[in-house]
Formats: C-alpha cells, sequence, structure tokens
C-alpha cells in the first residue's frame, strides 16, 4: 500500500447478496487487503473491530429501516434523527471512531407516501441547517464528525442503486447546506458513484468541493458494480485528485458485488492505491 489513499470496506454491500459475510471474516479480509476500516456498522460492532486493529470509518446513525429515507429535512423526523445520531456520535467518541453518517431524508412529508405531498427545495435546506445546528455543538464537544450524504435520484432499478424521492441529490445542494451549517464537525460524504450519476464532472466538483468533503464513497457507474472496465468512471486520476486537495480521509469501496468479492474487492483496492 503507498499510503496515499486510506481504504475502508462497506459492510452492508456484503449482506445482501453473494457470499453473505460475517463481521468476524470481514476483519480478517480487510486486514489482509491492506484496509483500515470496515463503516456503516452500529456501535455495538465497534469492539470486534478493535480487536482486529481497525478503525470504523463512518458509523451509522441508527436509524432503522432504511435510514435515507427519514433525515434532517423532515420536521416530522427530525427529533428521532437527532436522538439517534447524538447517541451514534456518543458511541463513536467512547470508542475513538472519527464519524457518523447523515442523510437529508426523502422529500415526501410522509416518507413512505409521495402522495402527502413534497417538501420544498428551499425547506427542505433550511430545516437540514436547523437540525445540523443542533446537534453540531455536541460532535464539535465529542470530537466525531457528522457527514451528510448525496444521493442520486435517477435509478429506481434496485433499492441501493438510487433513492428516487431522496431531497439531496444535488451535489451542490448538499455542500450548500454543509457550508450554511458552518461547523468544522460537519462535512459532505461525497459519494463517486452518485455523483457521477446525478452530476458528472466529478474531479472539478472534488476541487469545488474540497473545503466540506469529510469522506468519501466509490462504486462503478451504472449498476454500482465493481471499479472495472464494465463501467465508466476512471478512478485512478480521481483518486490522485483526492490526494492533491490534501484529503486525507477515508475511501469507502461501496460496491454491490456482481461476482467473485473478494476478487472485486482486491481490485477496487489495487485501482484506488495510487
Amino acid at each position: 500500500m503507498k499510503g496515499n489513499i486510506n481504504h475502508s470496506l462497506v459492510y452492508w454491500c456484503y449482506n445482501i447478496a453473494g457470499e453473505k459475510w460475517d463481521l468476524e471474516t470481514m476483519c480478517r479480509i480487510a486486514k489482509n487487503l491492506g484496509c483500515k476500516s470496515i463503516e456503516i456498522l452500529e456501535t455495538d460492532a465497534f469492539p470486534t473491530l478493535a480487536k482486529h486493529g481497525l478503525t470504523c470509518a463512518l458509523a451509522a446513525n441508527g436509524m432503522p429501516g432504511a435510514p435515507f429515507m427519514r433525515g434532517f429535512n423532515n420536521p416530522a423526523y427530525q427529533p428521532e434523527v437527532i436522538e439517534r445520531t447524538s447517541r451514534a456520535i456518543d458511541g463513536c467518541a467512547a470508542h475513538g471512531m472519527p464519524a457518523v453518517i447523515a442523510f437529508t431524508g426523502y422529500k415526501w412529508r410522509d416518507a413512505d407516501d409521495p402522495a402527502s405531498g413534497e417538501i420544498s427545495l428551499e425547506e427542505g435546506a433550511d430545516n437540514c441547517v436547523a437540525g445540523l445546528k443542533k446537534i453540531a455543538s455536541h460532535a464539535e464537544k465529542q470530537g466525531v464528525t457528522i457527514c451528510l450524504e448525496h444521493l442520486n435520484t435517477r435509478d429506481g432499478s434496485h433499492p441501493m442503486k438510487g433513492h428516487p424521492g431522496y431531497q439531496g441529490d444535488d451535489i451542490d445542494y448538499v455542500a450548500d447546506i454543509v457550508r450554511r451549517v458552518g461547523s468544522p464537525r460537519v462535512k459532505l460524504l461525497f459519494d463517486i458513484y452518485h455523483v457521477s450519476v446525478m452530476n458528472g464532472d466529478v474531479i472539478r466538483r472534488l476541487e469545488e468541493c474540497k473545503d466540506v468533503i469529510g469522506h468519501i464513497h466509490t462504486a462503478g457507474n451504472p449498476g454500482r458494480g465493481e471499479l472495472d472496465d464494465n463501467q465508466e468512471i476512471n478512478f485512478p486520476p480521481i483518486m490522485r485528485k483526492l490526494v492533491e486537495i490534501g484529503y486525507r480521509g477515508y475511501v469507502g469501496h461501496e460496491f454491490i458485488p456482481t461476482r467473485d468479492a473478494l476478487q472485486g474487492l482486491e481490485q477496487a483496492v489495487r485501482l484506488c492505491d495510487v
């Protein structure tokens, strides 16, 4: 490993298809690949990671079900989101984990019902800023970063390949929310796959967002599969751009395996280790 990229594996990807690795197995694989982290885990998994000398680069926020549906943009869900995110922050702080994920949420007033009416973009942004400001001081005191994720709404073929209805589907919109919060502990989760689907121009957008990026995700586009020659994203220059802008956080490989999972991970780590 060249040491410029801090590689992380994303746990959920290996529990919906293929081998369905348990956490112990995944810890061993991460260590063998030279990866430093397994992420999107609840706090009760942290002792297992510590046993293997691993960290959780980005913790789950504790919301049940599909956590990206109910987020900071909706006053109906915001109290629960703040409570559960606060608990995740405390768990991260207690175990020395750096960050927890956050979401804008779906644009519908009832996240499960598109007929319930929409929260406007302006209202959704204002609600996100207000809610994140409520919790930002707690994150600052605990030394844990909240990373707000941008997701694509174009791909409706699979519940984890795209999220039709998600309000934060424009990278500039989400970056603006983060800047408005104005906390060093509220950052942007820049998912290269989702940005490629919705916005494109990935390298230039990394430059434009460098002041607020807190975490990076990878996956191939189209299909959210492996980082191979069946997809269109050119990852090595993107990784070199991360090095150029001084990004020192983690890069989480968040693709859904379509073939041998270990082979796909080995390929992703080699490709991105610039």
